[in-house]
């Protein structure tokens, strides 16, 4: 199995401390056979020998170690568009630590939402751990994300639905639901789900409903996260937000929204151009966290596949409502032409 021309393939198995703790021999066999193989450079044939193994059984535990993320294989290419897009990204927001995905020219918006989330569900499988408490904020991205999951086992690991999502239509389709489902399956975790309406009609109700114990005990969870994920909402999204067409909004919520200077939303809480969500009148009914939960969180991630996101996602950066961003580079190019208000180098279009 020769390896790849002019590519850098460093290594990013486990500490040898917590490879000590796996029970599942494959794992640490697969991690001995990718250091010798992408460190010290030894063939198939040698590793087999050397441990005893016959040559497919290494390039078998070869490719676990790269389908489970032991192994991370990055192009290091001095022409590569993405990376002067994250220079730039982390020079404006240095807060930032952004993550920009190539694409082939000219691609559609399907092709651009499938290179994303492969992106991002294979970074969230290199970053997930055991015991962890991920919360999620439901939509057409995360969605897509967790069909993406590669299947790890991560013992006792959490996942709570950041924002309610009771609604006639989703009742039906099991949209939300079947979002957290797939993290929780994939990583033999557990789902906590959300059972309130995603706007409440009257703030008061809001206010009686978070005094409930069965609610308490999913708000409690999202405060003790480890990380939050989600993308933003848009208007002007490509593929329209979930919540803007599974008839969670009417046109007076909307008339509003746009009277007041909303430019994009994260859990169904909405900002303006600025970050700022203080004064929305729609917040006060709505399930979501507090942005400033989420401005203040250590690991917050956003995932953002549509250059019709780039206002929404410029003032979310504006807000300090991202510390991770997985982005394509068209989107990037995007919200960093906001800034210029001229074209930006790098990336395809």
């Amino acid at each position: 199995m020769p390896k790849p021309d002019g590519i850098s393939l460093p290594l990013s198995a486990l500490p040898s401390s917590e490879i000590s703790g796996i029970a599942d021999p494959n794992v640490v066999q697969a991690v001995q056979v990718a250091r010798l193989y992408y460190q010290q450079g030894l063939t198939t044939d040698a590793i087999a020998r050397e441990l005893g193994l016959s040559r497919p059984r290494v390039s078998r535990l070869l490719t676990l170690a790269r389908r489970t993320g032991l192994v991370e294989i990055r192009i290091h290419d001095p022409q590569d568009h993405p990376q002067h897009l994250e220079a730039h990204l982390r020079e404006r927001w240095p807060a930032v630590h952004p993550q920009v995905v190539s694409l082939p020219p000219a691609c559609s918006q399907a092709t651009r939402m499938e290179r994303v989330t492969q992106a991002a569900a294979h970074w969230l499988g290199t970053q997930l751990r055991p015991r962890m408490t991920l919360g999620i904020a439901w939509g057409n991205t995360l969605d897509a994300v967790s069909r993406a999951l590669t299947p790890r086992p991560l013992p006792d690991t959490q996942f709570v639905q950041l924002n309610g999502s009771a609604s006639a239509f989703d009742f039906s389709s099991g949209f939300v639901t079947d979002t957290l489902l797939r993290f929780a399956r994939a990583f033999g975790g557990r789902a906590h789900l959300f059972p309130v309406p995603t706007f409440f009609d009257d703030p008061l109700t809001k206010k009686a409903m978070w005094r409930e114990r069965s609610v308490q005990h999913i708000l409690d969870l999202q405060q003790q996260t480890d990380m939050v994920v989600f993308s933003v909402g848009s208007l002007n999204a490509a593929t329209p937000s979930h919540v803007h067409t599974g008839g969670y909004l009417d046109s007076a919520d909307l008339l509003q929204m746009a009277e007041q200077g909303v430019v994009g939303d994260i859990a169904t809480v909405f900002y303006r151009a600025d970050g700022s969500a203080k004064g929305v009148s729609i917040n006060a009914r709505s399930s979501g966290p507090d942005l400033s939960c989420i401005q203040q969180h250590p690991f917050s991630v956003c995932i953002v596949a549509d250059p019709g996101k780039a206002a929404a996602l410029h003032a979310a950066l504006e807000g300090g409502l991202a510390r991770t961003l997985i982005v394509d580079e068209t989107t990037a190019r995007a919200v960093l032409e906001l800034e210029t208000k001229e074209p930006v180098r790098g990336g395809k279009g």
